[in-house]
Formats: structure tokens, sequence, C-alpha cells
């Protein structure tokens, strides 16, 4: 049996979601969301931002479509 494990991310989408059906009537949708953590350098004061990517696919009846 496989361990599973449940991912929340909340952030941005870089660009529209793209939805692709297989040959074999199989659905992937690609997405990428990007997270931003923002804080200040305690040495110098200087305002810091790193942003992070991640790319998702979501496969077949996961799939919803938006109106």
């Amino acid at each position: 049996m496989a361990d599973l494990n449940k991912v929340t991310i909340i952030g941005r989408l870089g660009k529209d979601a793209e939805t692709r059906t297989f040959n074999n009537g199989g659905r992937v949708c690609n997405l990428a969301v990007a997270t931003s953590e923002k804080w200040t350098d305690k040495a110098s004061g200087e305002r810091k931002e790193v942003t992070e990517w991640f790319n998702v696919a979501i496969f077949n009846e996961h799939i919803i479509k938006f109106a």
C-alpha cells in the first residue's frame, strides 16, 4: 500500500492552466503556482523577498472546470 501525503499550496498562478486530453481518454491539467516570502534582514535592515515556484499536475477526475 502506498503512503499518501496531502499538500496545500496557497499562492498565485503564473499563467493560465493548460488542460490536455490523451489518446486513451485520460486528462491532465498543468499549472504553475508561485508562493512568496517577505522579511526584513535584521543585520542590514534591507527588505528581502524569495519566490518559489511549484509545477502542479492534476489528473482525470480531480480536474474541475471553472465557469
